[in-house]
């Protein structure tokens, strides 16, 4: 059964906090971090898989960090969870499956279609829309402040 897990919210806040906070230069792990209260710990791994999937590109060095690999508006909300479930996939053993008829025929296809509309449901949030989000709620980019207009 889908579930939100700790490192699903941990990488999806991870990645627009890059797409809303950064700009020219990658974001650090610790930027993040001191943001959005993720543990180092958590972070490290899933950014690791992340650019592995392709959702992020990481940047070597005393300066690198992190940037989004694509557009934001091309990054999914399902894309970004489905990469931290295949991490977790193997730790899950809570995992049930039934061995009654009931629980085959009836319950597990239910809980199959139901998981199948989160997924659409997700498929069609992007990164972008998160973004759009974050600023219409009020929430200011901090790269917003950094920039300096003055001549």
């Amino acid at each position: 059964m889908f579930r939100f897990s700790k490192k699903m919210i941990f990488a999806l806040e991870a990645v627009v906090d890059i797409a809303y906070n950064g700009r020219i230069e990658p974001v650090q792990s610790k930027e993040i971090t001191r943001r959005q209260g993720i543990p180092q710990r958590y972070l490290e791994q899933v950014m690791q898989q992340l650019v592995r999937a392709g959702i992020l590109r990481g940047v070597r060095g005393p300066r690198g960090g992190y940037f989004l690999a694509r557009e934001r508006r091309r990054i999914t909300v399902a894309e970004i969870l489905n990469v931290v479930a295949s991490l977790e996939s193997g730790a899950d053993s809570n995992v049930y499956e039934s061995k009654s008829d009931l629980g085959q025929k009836v319950v597990k296809p239910l809980i199959e279609e139901i998981n199948r509309e989160i997924m659409e449901k997700l498929e069609g949030i992007t990164v972008e829309d998160l973004c759009t989000e974050a600023s219409s709620s009020g929430i200011q980019s901090e790269a917003a402040r950094k920039l300096d207009f003055t001549i």
